[in-house]
């Protein structure tokens, strides 16, 4: 069986690209480190955070004042020099931790991978496979894989990649002294080198979402805990210098298998404060920034029209998790209550300045495997309030303050997190629930959602490219420790459409039988999914040829120019 075949390199599409004078400008792992509000925040928002209390208003106005000066500050910053017109400078929230693809899980370390070294297949716009060093990939049997490589690709110390280095890589992971990203490989039983330029990966089971984990970058044969600081790869950029929590400096890689950048090279230049970026954006220290501005400073900045932005949509889906072993929350009725009452048109339009639309759940909508039509949520507080009556919570005492039944919701510290998790309070409210709120960070949340001890959180994933996803947080036997079946979600009918969807072959069948288990979920509300996000891009008016894919990757930096430089 054909899995994939050859066909024309980078088939990334062009998403909504606006020039500042433009009358529109629209638009899996866990995030680790939320954005948080700026003080870029405008008065049309205090209209919205007024209906979660004095509070937040008073943060609002607080924060508008500061922005003044800001804003003037801004204004009077002025491009900044560099000795290279045509290095692209893009601004970064976090430092890379390793350049090492095996082990670097992190988002800024995989955002370097991308440009540092190349992976078999790679995921296109509708989230499937494509090739990359991989020319085609068979399955001859349910239970192997065989990756014919391209034939010419160049290290960045001039040797040519061969199946000696993709088993390097692979084998790297089987290895149990290995301390890397190895769990996502534990189905594999071995790697094998059929001939110099052809690799076979042979399976435990059958698992037709396997090619998934060949998104993986292929280092050298024996170049070990070396590509950690000075990595040799195949990508369109080499590493010239690393400093952690700085920058990462890349140049050009000029035989390139897929041909030069169209610029001299890439800075990923840290700039931990949402605030800062957004001045280094004005000032035009830094090129560009792609999804590391607030939506609040995007918003602003379309309103300045001075810089390019670019959106479409993307994989993160926000969600608040629910905790099915809690005996209030065990109730169908009360679950569905909570999906009624709040309010996510709002949150979307207000919070997330519509860098966001409402979702309906973990797969997203590019994804061949999605499926539209599944029980989702509307506001609808009277509803909300009929299940609650239902479910034996009756409102004690009318419009009084008294409420049918309190509940607790674990959010980060992050301050758009917390603000979120005040709109979701202030909606239960009026339906007479009293929500608790408490703010942790990310890794105590994270800690209390893996031992069970929530009854409410809300979280997002990162990235979601591949229906397995199902498996991984809503199977019964992927309940932690064993996955990220948080919810202790258990569903016969839904475990047996997922095992089913994950051995069978026939993308056509796995695409209904996924769709079978989307509608089984959705129906019984493990979660309440809140938003997708939208991918944003600003860039300076003279920079060119910025795409954005699903996933937001940086492959595309290669095909960015400055137009007065080029």
């Amino acid at each position: 069986m054909t899995v994939l075949t050859p066909q024309r390199h980078n088939s990334q599409r062009p998403i909504n690209a606006h020039h500042p004078t433009s009358k529109t400008s629209k638009v899996g792992s866990e995030e680790t480190n939320p954005q948080t509000l700026s003080p870029f925040f405008a008065w049309e928002f205090c209209s919205f955070l007024g209906r979660f209390g004095s509070w937040a208003l008073g943060v609002s106005w607080a924060l508008g004042v500061v922005a003044l000066g800001i804003v003037a500050l801004a204004a009077s910053g002025c491009a900044s020099s560099r000795d290279d017109p045509n290095v692209i400078v893009v601004g970064m929230t976090n430092s890379a931790v390793t350049l090492d693809p095996r082990v670097g899980a992190d988002d800024a370390s995989q955002k370097a991978h991308q440009l540092l070294f190349n992976t078999l297949v790679k995921i296109d716009d509708q989230l499937t496979f494509a090739p990359e060093l991989a020319e085609s990939l068979e399955r001859p049997d349910e239970l192997t894989y065989v990756a014919k490589l391209r034939r010419g690709v160049r290290f960045h110390d001039g040797s040519e990649l061969t199946a000696k280095d993709v088993a390097y890589t692979f084998r790297s992971f089987l290895d149990p002294a290995f301390r890397g990203r190895s769990g996502a490989y534990t189905n594999v039983a071995s790697v094998e080198i059929v001939e110099p330029y052809t690799v076979a990966f042979h399976l435990k089971t059958p698992s037709a979402s396997f090619p998934i984990n060949l998104v993986m970058g292929i280092v050298k044969d024996g170049s070990g805990a070396a590509n950690a600081r000075s990595p040799i790869g195949t990508g369109p950029y080499k590493l010239q210098s690393f400093k952690p929590d700085d920058r990462v400096v890349l140049t050009r890689f000029d035989q390139y298998f897929d041909g030069p950048a169209k610029n001299s090279g890439v800075v990923m230049k840290v700039v931990p404060d949402d605030t800062m970026r957004g001045l280094e954006l004005r000032k035009g220290a830094v090129d560009l920034v792609v999804n590391d501005v607030a939506p609040d400073i995007v918003w602003q900045m379309q309103r300045e029209g001075t810089l390019q932005i670019a959106t479409g949509p993307g994989t993160d889906y926000a969600y608040i998790g629910l905790n099915l072993r809690d005996p209030l929350l065990q109730r169908l009725d009360v679950r569905k209550a909570i999906g009624y009452a709040i309010d996510r048109d709002a949150i979307v339009k207000y919070l997330r300045r519509g860098f966001a639309t409402t979702a309906v759940g973990i797969v997203p909508p590019m994804s061949w495997a999605f499926q539209r039509d599944v029980f989702d949520f509307r506001y609808d507080p009277a509803e909300a309030a009929r299940l609650l009556d239902a479910a034996g919570y009756p409102d004690p005492d009318g419009t009084g303050p008294r409420p049918r039944l309190t509940l607790t919701l674990k959010t980060s510290t992050s301050e758009m997190y917390r603000i979120q998790a005040a709109a979701i309070q202030q909606d239960l409210a009026r339906v007479g629930v009293a929500l608790d709120v408490r703010s942790q960070e990310f890794a105590t949340l994270l800690g209390d959602v893996v031992k069970g001890n929530f009854q409410m959180y809300t979280a997002q994933f990162v990235g979601v490219t591949d229906p397995d996803m199902l498996r991984r947080v809503f199977h019964s036997a992927q309940a932690p420790p064993n996955g990220l079946n948080r919810a202790h979600y258990q569903n016969a009918e839904v475990d047996r459409l997922i095992d089913q969807a994950s051995a069978m072959s026939d993308d056509e069948q796995r695409r209904l039988l996924y769709g079978q288990a989307q509608t089984a979920i959705a129906r019984d509300v493990p979660v309440v999914s809140l938003w997708y996000k939208t991918n944003v891009a600003v860039f300076q008016p003279g920079i060119h040829g910025v795409r954005l894919s699903p996933i937001a990757d940086f492959t595309f930096l290669k095909d960015v120019f400055r137009s007065n430089t080029r």
